[in-house]
């Protein structure tokens, strides 16, 4: 085994019958991979809505109340959000279908810095809470776990999304047990206190009343409501993770949803009435949970335990940005808004690029916050709400169109309606609370990567026509016949005549021109020629078995038209092509196996040539064929690069 397999795992066959099963997750380990950012935000999101209330914690009831019809709400329309969006459901997929591109865009970005902070709040977070029982002067190293917590996860993902998950299962589970004890343990130590907390809250409440009036106590409320919206983060997290559900998709979803809407609303309602009935008051250098869970009388231990429990909880939160975070990224590539390679699999199946930049990412913003969690809750707040509010009108819009029909339709436009008004009210809320507080640097972030992805849709555009109008009319060319889909003729070639390989990906413009130019250079030095092509299975055809199987289906049908074209133009022709997630390594081994069957074989490839090569263009475009040929010449394998040349408008 070598030292690759040995950190990122084994390679994935592809052609394997089970494959899809064993990479794809139930219900309940969806519930741990997904669920645990919504579930891990009980430990800051009831926290900071607490402390907003100050002197009127009698307010935590209707908080509480408030909380917990707000995650039932968003989860409930989320859920139907899944049964229309089967293969994934997300905020960047809901904007574009149901409103525009232009909404798609900004709600993909805003998830991206979304799912970044995500990382850098949970994990900053966790250590929070595990430095609450630790030595004060321990605090200088805690900026340096939290990066490496964030490079362990990195390497986790790069392994593979089951692999990642169920490693971390016994820490949710211990989470759920311990809180369980808290919550239960909180009723029977106060459960003496419980009457006197609720007739103090009414004299409280209505002393308010007289002193400040129902508008003050209102906008106490709305300070403390919007201060907590972090509770409600993670929800998305699983209409945009259908695809790596276990089928039948939509039913283990809709299962996965329902779990985590009820953990969500049970334990963050309820931390925050026992922060209530047990009189917790903040305390410097620690969490109120942290003081919550002392005050229990339970032991040192049991403190230490459920706090290690919670930081680890929160470290498993972050992987809602590694498991959602390049999905977003590879449906945005395959769209044209981010480079392509973004929608590249790797041999693990994992999107290892996207993993890497958003791992990146959140590193960066964690050195730059130097892990404080209240810059960072700040930052976090706003861009899920942006997609939120998008995803609900674009369902809202959805059944408004066809609100003449039926009751179901009429429910559903009054659920995401009443979804709409709550997020897009949150939103307003955290805007203005937070947007001078230091949210703007989250605003400015995001535009500059709404900007970047209309620059990189804007170059793939105009090569798109550069490229449309140069080969118009190749794909025009007559074949010597119509071919029938899945059929090939078999023609014998010479193996000991000088034979071209070409290396082609589906029947274009592309490898047409490079057909004709190894026939108009080259004739009758090649008399024959093979096709050898690569299906490459990326974020867009790994979705189901369906899937390959028609990427194999077309990769066939393309070969075969090349082959009918070359023997129009008087060479014999056949074709080799093999599925994989690595084009370049997929191409070196075919080209090696046809170079041991034809010896005199020479490989060819094309290759896009800008008249004025910039960054952006290097960034965007591959270069597979160059990448292919150093590995060919090391070999000694010859290979021959057939320039394309493109000129930018």
């Amino acid at each position: 085994m070598t030292l690759k397999h040995l950190v990122f795992g084994k390679p994935r066959d592809v052609h394997d019958p089970d494959l899809f099963h064993k990479v794809s997750l139930i219900a309940f380990l969806a519930w741990v991979g997904l669920g645990a950012d919504g579930l891990s935000s009980s430990a800051y999101g009831p926290d900071e809505a607490y402390r907003a209330l100050g002197d009127h914690p009698e307010l935590a009831l209707f908080l509480t109340l408030a909380m917990a019809v707000t995650v039932l709400v968003i989860s409930l329309a989320y859920s139907r959000l899944i049964e229309h969006f089967p293969h994934g459901g997300g905020g960047y997929v809901v904007a574009t279908k149901l409103l525009s591109p232009t909404f798609g865009v900004i709600s993909g970005a805003a998830l991206l810095v979304d799912y970044v902070l995500t990382i850098t709040v949970s994990v900053a977070s966790a250590f929070d809470q595990i430095y609450s029982f630790l030595p004060m002067h321990w605090q200088a190293t805690k900026l340096i776990i939290e990066a490496v917590a964030i490079c362990a996860l990195i390497l986790m993902n790069l392994r593979g999304v089951k692999e990642s998950v169920s490693m971390i299962v016994p820490i949710f589970l211990l989470f759920v047990l311990t809180h369980a004890i808290v919550l239960i343990g909180c009723v029977v130590v106060y459960w003496h206190n419980i009457p006197g907390v609720f007739t103090h809250a009414h004299a409280c409440l209505s002393s308010d009343v007289q002193s400040i009036g129902l508008w003050g106590i209102f906008l106490i409320f709305m300070n403390a409501y919007s201060r907590g919206a972090g509770t409600y983060t993670g929800i998305e997290a699983v209409s945009n993770g259908v695809p790596i559900m276990r089928e039948p998709k939509v039913k283990t979803a809709k299962k996965t949803m329902l779990y985590m809407a009820i953990s969500l609303a049970v334990t963050a309602g309820g931390i925050l009435l026992c922060y209530l009935v047990s009189g917790v008051t903040p305390e410097e250098g620690k969490t109120l949970n942290a003081s919550l869970i002392e005050r229990l009388g339970f032991g040192q231990w049991f403190v230490v335990i459920t706090l290690l429990a919670e930081g680890g909880l929160l470290v498993v939160a972050a992987q809602t940005g590694f498991i959602d975070g390049p999905r977003v990224m590879s449906n945005m590539a395959l769209d044209g808004w981010l480079p392509r390679r973004f929608s590249s699999l790797s041999e693990q199946l994992t999107m290892s690029q996207g993993v890497l930049l958003i791992g990146g990412a959140s590193l960066a913003s964690l050195f730059y916050t130097h892990g404080d969690i209240t810059v960072l809750v700040t930052m976090y707040s706003i861009n899920v709400f942006v997609t939120f509010s998008l995803s609900q009108f674009g369902m809202t819009r959805f059944w408004w169109q066809r609100r003449h029909g039926e009751t179901p339709i009429v429910s559903s436009l009054i659920l995401h309606g009443i979804a709409f008004l709550l997020c897009f009210g949150i939103l307003v809320m955290v805007i203005v609370e937070k947007f001078s507080q230091g949210a703007w640097m989250t605003v400015v972030v995001t535009a500059v990567v709404i900007l970047l992805c209309f620059l990189i849709r804007r170059h793939y555009s105009n090569t798109g026509r550069q490229l449309t109008r140069l080969f118009e009319t190749l794909t025009d060319l007559p074949l010597t016949q119509n071919p029938a889909p899945g059929e090939s003729e078999t023609q014998s070639l010479s193996k000991t005549k000088n034979t071209a390989v070409l290396l082609v990906a589906k029947y274009n413009g592309l490898g047409i021109h490079s057909l004709l130019a190894i026939v108009k250079m080259f004739h009758p030095h090649y008399e024959q020629i093979i096709f050898a092509s690569i299906g490459v299975i990326d974020a867009g055809a790994f979705k189901g078995e369906d899937d390959l199987h028609l990427l194999e289906r077309e990769t066939r049908e393309g070969l075969l038209k090349y082959e009918l074209l070359a023997r129009g133009l008087g060479l014999a022709a056949t074709s080799r092509f093999e599925i994989g997630t690595d084009p370049v390594s997929a191409s070196e081994s075919i080209c090696k196996a046809i170079v041991t069957e034809f010896p005199k074989a020479v490989i060819f490839g094309g290759n896009l040539i800008f008249q004025r090569e910039t960054f952006l263009q290097r960034v965007l475009h591959n270069q597979t064929a160059s990448a292919i040929q150093r590995r060919l010449q090391w070999e000694g394998i010859p290979m021959m690069i057939l320039p394309i040349r493109v000129r930018e408008t």
